[in-house]
Parts: C-alpha cells; sequence; structure tokens
C-alpha cells in the first residue's frame, strides 16, 4: 500500500490534518488550491484528485463529508480486496467513519486516527467490533488458505453463536475476542509456510479456517525503486504523485543533468549522479540501493517510459529475474518533451503520431531510416528525439532527406529547445528549411503530416492537426 494522503477542502482543516500527521508521518496533505495555503501539495479538482490518488493505491483520508468521498470513488470502485483505505473525519475531527479497505487496514488506521483525536471510530464492521480482528484480512506473514465463501460463513457461524477452537499458535487470534472453547465445532488451525498445500486441502471448509505463517520479509522487499519522468523540468510540469515521490526518497540517480532539475528534493539527501550512457549501470546500482532499504527515485527528464530510464532498469531486472523479484518497482509519468513542444505552439499532435529517436547508438541506422520512412509514407506526425549531438552530424540531413521523398518542402516542422528550463524557445519552420545546426540534444523536433496546418492570429504563430482526416 501506498504512503496515505490527507486531502483538506479548506484552510481551516489544515491544524487537524497537521495533527493526524504526527500519528501517520508519512502521509502528505492535499488542499484545494483557491482554499488553501500551507499544503503540502494543491489540487483543483477533488473528486478527480481523489480518484487518481485512489487508483494508484493511496490511502485516503478525507476531512470531510463523507458524501462527497463517496461519490467521488463509487464510479470506479470493482475489486474490495485491492481498495486501499478510504476514511471520511468531520471538518471538526469529532468523527472518524472507514468507508472503504476493510480488507486493507481501514479500521486499524481509523483506530488510530481516532485515538488522537480522542474520539471513537465509527466502525461498522460487525465482526471486527465484536472479535476485535479481521478473518478475512489476517496482519502481515499469515496467508488465508480458504475461499473468501467459507469464511464469510464460518465468520456468520461465530456472530450467530458457534465457537472455535484455536490449533497453533498465532497471538493476533490468541488476543482477540473471538469465542475459543476446547469443544467448539468451528476450527481455526495455524500452520507454518513448511507443511505442503495438498496435506491441508481437504480440512478447507466454512467450519475450518487454516492460516499460513510465512517468513519474514527478505531485506530485499523493504527498498523501492520509482522511476519519475519530471516534465520538460519547469516544476509547474511535475504531477503530485512525483512531488510525493521525490519528498519520500531517500537517495536519488540519475543523469546530473536530470538530478540538478530537482534539486529542491534533494537536500540532506544521497544523490548518485553518473555520466549519460551508463543507463544499465545506473539502473543496477539503483536496484541495489533499493536491496538496502532505500527508497530510490530515478530521475529521468520527460516521461521516463519514453526513451527514458524505465525500460533499461527493467532490462536490467529481465536479466537478473531472481535477484530483483522482491523489489517494488514504479513508474510515474511526466509530460514528454513532444507533448510540452506541441502545447507551447498549439495542437500539431492533435491527430495520429509517432515519435523516432535519431540516435542510432542502440539500433542500427538502416532500422531507423526504415521507420521514418513507413510513418512518412503512412502520414503520422512525427515527433523526433534525439536528433544530433557531437558525435552524430550527419543523421538529421539524412532523415530529412528520406522525409521529402513522402512530405512536401512546405511541410510546417516545429522546433522545441530547452522546453520547460532556462533557454526555451520554439520554433516554426519548413522541412526545407530543416538543418542540422538548428538543432541539438535538447529539441525535440515535430514534423507535420501533409494535413498540418500552420495559423497565423495576430503576431502569434499556432500550428495544429485536424482532427479529422479526409
Amino acid at each position: 500500500m501506498k504512503s496515505p494522503v490527507i486531502t483538506v477542502l479548506g484552510e481551516k482543516s489544515i491544524a487537524i490534518a497537521k495533527q493526524l500527521q504526527t500519528v501517520i508521518p508519512n502521509a502528505k496533505i492535499y488542499g484545494l488550491s483557491s482554499r488553501t495555503q500551507t499544503a503540502d501539495y494543491t489540487y483543483d479538482k477533488f473528486s478527480e484528485t481523489v480518484r487518481e490518488l485512489f487508483s494508484q493505491g493511496h490511502a485516503i483520508i478525507g476531512i470531510c463529508a463523507a458524501g462527497i468521498l463517496i461519490r467521488s470513488l463509487a464510479p470506479i470502485l470493482s475489486d474490495k480486496r485491492a481498495e486501499p483505505p478510504v476514511i471520511a473525519i468531520a471538518e471538526d475531527g469529532s468523527a472518524v467513519v472507514p468507508l472503504l479497505g476493510g480488507l486493507n487496514g481501514a479500521n486499524d488506521l481509523a483506530r488510530a486516527i481516532a485515538k488522537s483525536l480522542q474520539v471513537q471510530p465509527a466502525i461498522t464492521t460487525t465482526g471486527d467490533l465484536r472479535f476485535q480482528t479481521s478473518l478475512l484480512a489476517p496482519p502481515p506473514n499469515y496467508r488465508l488458505l480458504n475461499s473468501d465463501e467459507d469464511t464469510k460463513t464460518f465468520l456468520a457461524d461465530l456472530l450467530a453463536g458457534a465457537r472455535v477452537k484455536l490449533i497453533g499458535k498465532a497471538d493476533w487470534l490468541s488476543d482477540s475476542n473471538l469465542p475459543f472453547a476446547d469443544d467448539a465445532t468451528h476450527q481455526i488451525e495455524v500452520i507454518s509456510e513448511e507443511v505442503k498445500l495438498e496435506a491441508i486441502a481437504s480440512k478447507l471448509s466454512s467450519q475450518y479456517l487454516v492460516y499460513q505463517t510465512e517468513s519474514s520479509p527478505n531485506p530485499i522487499s523493504i527498498g523501492k525503486v520509482s522511476i519519475i519522468g519530471t516534465g520538460p523540468g519547469a516544476a509547474k510540469w511535475m504531477s503530485h504523485e512525483v512531488k510525493a515521490i521525490l519528498e519520500a526518497a531517500t537517495d536519488f540517480v540519475g543523469y546530473k543533468t536530470y538530478v540538478n532539475l530537482v534539486k529542491e528534493f534533494t537536500k540532506g539527501k544521497m544523490i548518485h549522479a553518473s555520466d549519460n550512457r551508463v543507463e544499465l549501470d545506473r539502473a543496477r546500482h539503483a536496484l541495489e540501493l533499493a536491496t538496502e532499504g532505500k527508497s530510490v527515485a530515478i530521475v529521468s527528464s520527460g516521461d521516463a517510459g519514453i526513451y527514458g530510464m524505465a525500460s533499461a532498469v527493467f532490462e536490467v531486472v529481465d536479466q537478473d529475474r531472481p535477484k530483483w523479484n522482491q523489489i517494488d518497482i514504479h513508474v510515474a509519468p511526466g509530460i514528454s518533451a513532444a507533448q510540452s513542444a506541441a502545447a507551447a505552439i498549439g495542437a500539431p499532435i492533435g491527430h495520429d503520431f509517432c515519435t523516432i529517436s535519431l540516435s542510432d547508438i542502440l539500433k542500427p541506422w538502416e532500422v531507423i531510416e526504415q521507420r521514418l520512412s513507413a510513418a512518412a509514407q503512412a502520414d503520422f506526425v512525427i515527433a523526433i528525439y534525439n536528433p544530433i549531438s557531437t558525435q552524430r552530424k550527419w543523421q538529421l540531413q539524412s532523415a530529412k532527406e528520406s522525409l521529402l521523398k513522402w512530405r512536401s518542402p512546405n511541410t510546417p516542422v516545429v522546433l522545441g529547445h530547452k522546453m520547460g528550463r532556462k533557454g526555451e524557445n520554439v520554433k516554426v519552420i519548413t522541412l526545407a528549411e530543416l538543418e542540422p545546426e538548428l538543432a541539438d540534444m535538447q529539441t525535440v523536433i515535430i514534423v507535420g503530416s501533409s494535413k498540418t496546418k500552420v495559423l497565423e492570429l495576430g503576431d502569434r504563430i499556432r500550428v495544429y492537426t485536424p482532427r479529422t482526416y479526409s
């Protein structure tokens, strides 16, 4: 489960939210941008933000009416076993109501919050209330072998008066209020992970529950690797999710230029910066740090999944899967260079488009040329990454020649340079005017399709590709 999020609608609720952070130190406060000034992060639309965070697996603690949380999340509810906790807290802290996620610790979280606020939690789960434990959701290192239906029937029988005998040892069961008796009709057995499942399969029933203990988590599973995309560089284009990951990270791994983009988050933390052409070594180093229990952020610019570090990490994992099996690996998206350049000039990728990198370090030029020709012939708008470098001078000219076989010399071309950073510049030229000296490795080039148009709006130029194609 990811770190909890405390959502507030106004500055008045910040005091309670900060009090909750003393109980849940890894929780972040999200405040409505128009009504809060001191939240950790701000948002514009409550329902959309809550749905996004819930879908990502964050526990939601809303200091708001229960109804707004219910209406926000109802359209996306599907699997109660996978749902993170959702808790509503009255604005004055007088009520704590767990709404969802009872199988993932919502009631325990509600109890901890209520204790901090010195109120009673409004827990409505009958079994949990009566027996002070949840048979359907055992604690970590215990696995329920019965089906949900078996367990529900078992629990219903106990609520109706049946008694239970405990075979084996488990403090979370023996310390509960379950109605234990030696001559009980219902039994719970706790077995070790060494016991073969086939040996107890015949015992499983709605009157016989079996929990299997699992060994303590391997230290390799403690750490986490998050591969994040910062967006083009400006903080305004960085997602809430990425900012939360950067806040929580203990170690930062990445190309030094990209790590510098997030220096506001790196103070007092470990930085493992490296050169630009050691992606696999960088990925391996990040994974090794995670085995030591570190929370590692691998920093990419733009989107980490588009010519970024995400693929490099999974490539390393694929080479030696058993070694990294238990590490939590998460990819957080960012705004790509193509998206930011397109938005700055209008909507040139408003219809079908593709991206092609001109770097022939990892693939032969013949493949690049083949893809350029195919994309041009299919009349895609083409976003060109890595157009030129100090070592690669001729590729952009060659790419231009390939494109001119299928595109008019007057085809609009957008040059986006240093998007979101100091020196940002967006220029519109024609394909005929495209020359190598106009670009570098910090330039993304968008070559329009046969339908792409240039609009002159007073002293401004805009480029767009119509949505319809005829």
